[in-house]
C-alpha cells in the first residue's frame, strides 16, 4: 500500500502524520524547508482544551512542558472590570497557550520517534496527478522526484500549490483585522490570567490591548490596529508597550522586549475540501482568526477528523459517503464560526451604522470577545456534526445523554475488558469505534465476575461482530445515562449513537452507518499489495 502524501510541514501536516501513523497508516511529509523552525516568541498558538489533549495523545511533550494553563480570564473596559473567569477541571478547561516554534519542535521530535511518518525536507510541490488507485506527485528542489502515494492532503497555508492545483476557489475577505504584537519579560497585576482591556483610559495605545501569560513571565501582547491604517514602526510599537505598561502598573515599567511584530487577519474559505483522492486542511483550506477564533486550533481539528477518515480507506476501503464526510462537518463547522465572527466584527467595532448603546450592550460585547478568546460558543467551542452524513437514522431505542448526537464525549474513566483502567479521550485515534457500556458497580468487582455477567457476553458478542472494528469498554458512570445505556463513539470522539440497552441490530446498523456503508471498492489491502507487487 502506497503512504498518504502531506504536503506542508507545519502544526497541521505534521499533527495529519502523526494522527495517521497512531491508526497504522504511513505517510511521507513534503517539506518545503529543511526541517527547522526559526524562534518568534510572538508567534504563539493558543489550542482549546480538547486540541491541546489531542497534540499530547500525538506525543507532542512540549505542551507539557512549554505551553501555560491559564488560571483565569478578565475583561476589563475603562477603569471597570466586567468579568473575571476561573478554570477548572471538565467544567471549563484552560486553553494552552504556546510558542509556535514550541509546538512544532515537540510534533518534530514525536515525528522523528515515529516509525511510519518520513519527512522530506527542500520538497517543493510543482505537480500532481490523480487516478483510480492513487495520487502521483513532482517535486522540485536538490532531489527533485516523483512521490506515488495512496491519498494526498494540502497541508500547505494559505498560499495553498495543493489548492491551487487542484483549481478550488478560496474567496473571502481581506484584513478583517490587523494587530500589533510584542512578546515581552514583565509582571503584571494578574499573574497566570489572560487579560482583554477595551477602551482603556490611555487612549494613545488604541481601543483594544490584549494581554497573554506565557511560561516564564513572557506576555504576548496583542493591539487591535485600523484594518488599513497606517504602518506600525518600531518606535511607535515600543510607546505602545511603554504606554500600555504604565497603565496597568505602579511605577516605572520594568521589561524586557523578547519580538515585535505586525499580523494581519484575514477570512476565507476554500470552495472544495477534496478532490477525488486529494484533500485540503488548515490554513490551505480555511483561514479565520478575528474576534479571537483560532486557526491552528481549527487546523488540528481538521487533521483529527480526516485521519480517522483514511486510516478506514487505507486499511478496509472506504465509500464515498465516509470521504466526502470531511468537507461536509469541517467545511460547515468552520464556515459557522467565520459566520459568527463576521457578524460580531461590525458589532464589536462599531462599524454596523447604529453604534450599540442599548442597555448590556456593553456586557454583551464582552461576551462575544470572550466565547472567542476561551473556545465557547459560536466563536470557540468544539464543533458538533447532528447533521453530518454519518449520522445514524434514528431508531426507536436510540436514548437521550448528557452529550448530543455529534458532539464531543465527556472524558469520563473507563475499563476494558482486560481490566485495564483509561480515561475514554485516551482511547481516541486508533482506527476502530469505541462501544461504551455504562454499567454502574463495575469498578468495584472483580472482573472476573462481572465480564461474564448481565449483558456483557452478548454486547462482546455483538461488537465482534460489526461491521467496522470496535473495541467494547465498560464506564461507571456517564453523564445523563441510567445503567445499561450503551455508547458508541467515533475514532475522533463524537458520539454517532446512544442506545438503551444492548441492542444488536441497531448497534450494526449505526457503526455501518458511522463508517459511510460499505466501501465504494471491493479491492482489499492484500489485493492492493498484490498489484504493487505485480
Amino acid at each position: 500500500m502506497d503512504p498518504v502524501i502531506v504536503v506542508g510541514a507545519g502544526p497541521v501536516g505534521l499533527a495529519l502524520a502523526l494522527a495517521l501513523a497512531a491508526q497504522g497508516v504511513p505517510s511521507v511529509v513534503l517539506d518545503e524547508g529543511e526541517g527547522k523552525d526559526e524562534p518568534r516568541p510572538a508567534r504563539t498558538v493558543l489550542l482549546r482544551a480538547d486540541t491541546a489533549a489531542l497534540a499530547e495523545r500525538l506525543g507532542c511533550t512540549t505542551i507539557r512542558d512549554e505551553g501555560a494553563r491559564w488560571a483565569g480570564w478578565r475583561s476589563l473596559r475603562r477603569k471597570q472590570e466586567l468579568r473575571r473567569v476561573e478554570f477548572h477541571g471538565e467544567g471549563l478547561p484552560a486553553p494552552v497557550h504556546i510558542p509556535q516554534h514550541a509546538l512544532m519542535r515537540g510534533l518534530r521530535d514525536a515525528v522523528d520517534a515515529a516509525d511510519l511518518v518520513r519527512v522530506a525536507a527542500h520538497s517543493r510541490l510543482d505537480a500532481l496527478e490523480q487516478d483510480g488507485r492513487g495520487v502521483t506527485a513532482h517535486t522540485r528542489g536538490p532531489g527533485a522526484t516523483w512521490w506515488r502515494g495512496s491519498f494526498l492532503v494540502g497541508c500547505d497555508g494559505a498560499r495553498s500549490t495543493v489548492r491551487k492545483l487542484l483549481g478550488i476557489r478560496f474567496p473571502g475577505r481581506t484584513a478583517v483585522e490587523r494587530h500589533a504584537v510584542a512578546a515581552l519579560r514583565t509582571e503584571l497585576p494578574w499573574p497566570d490570567e489572560g487579560v482583554l482591556h477595551r477602551l482603556p483610559p490611555w487612549r494613545a495605545v488604541g481601543d483594544e490591548v490584549t494581554a497573554r501569560p506565557l511560561p516564564d513571565g513572557v506576555w504576548r501582547l496583542d493591539w487591535l490596529l485600523p484594518a488599513r491604517g497606517e504602518l506600525v514602526t518600531p518606535d511607535a510599537l515600543v510607546s505602545r508597550v511603554r504606554d500600555t505598561l504604565a497603565g496597568w502598573c505602579e511605577g516605572p515599567p520594568q521589561y524586557d522586549l523578547l519580538d515585535t511584530g505586525v499580523h494581519t487577519l484575514h477570512h476565507r474559505l476554500a470552495r472544495r475540501w477534496r478532490v477525488d483522492r486529494a484533500f485540503l486542511a488548515g490554513d490551505a483550506a480555511h483561514l479565520l482568526g478575528a474576534v479571537g477564533t483560532q486557526g491552528v486550533d481549527e487546523g488540528m481539528r481538521d487533521a483529527d477528523n480526516l485521519a480517522w477518515k483514511l486510516a478506514q480507506a487505507w486499511h478496509h476501503g472506504a465509500s464515498d459517503t465516509l470521504l466526502d464526510s470531511y468537507q461536509a462537518e469541517r467545511r460547515t463547522a468552520v464556515a459557522a464560526r467565520l459566520r459568527a465572527a463576521d457578524q460580531s466584527l461590525p458589532i464589536l467595532r462599531g462599524t454596523g451604522g447604529l453604534r450599540t448603546y442599548l442597555p448590556g450592550a456593553t456586557r454583551g460585547h464582552d461576551t462575544l470577545l470572550t466565547d472567542g478568546h476561551l473556545g465557547l460558543g459560536a466563536l470557540g467551542a468544539p464543533p458538533a456534526y447532528p447533521h453530518s452524513p454519518l449520522t445514524p437514522q434514528h431508531a426507536d431505542v436510540h436514548t437521550a445523554v448528557g452529550t448530543p448526537a455529534g458532539a464531543p464525549v465527556a472524558d469520563v474513566a473507563v475499563t476494558t475488558p482486560d481490566g485495564t483502567a483509561a480515561r475514554l479521550r485516551d482511547r481516541l485515534g486508533r482506527a476502530r469505534l469505541l462501544v461504551v457500556l455504562i454499567a454502574p458497580g463495575t469498578g468495584v468487582w472483580d472482573r472476573r465476575h462481572w465480564v461474564t455477567a448481565g449483558v456483557m457476553p452478548r454486547l462482546a458478542s455483538t461488537v465482534s461482530e460489526l461491521p467496522a472494528r470496535a473495541e467494547l469498554l465498560v464506564a461507571e458512570s456517564y453523564p445523563g445515562a441510567s445503567a445499561h445505556t450503551v455508547l458508541l463513539v467515533r475514532p475522533d470522539g463524537h458520539l454517532a449513537a446512544a442506545f438503551g440497552g444492548v441492542r444488536p441490530a441497531e448497534l450494526h446498523a449505526a457503526a455501518d452507518a458511522v463508517r459511510g456503508g460499505a466501501p465504494s471498492t471491493s479491492e482489499s489491502r492484500a489485493e492492493h499489495a498484490t498489484a504493487r507487487s505485480d
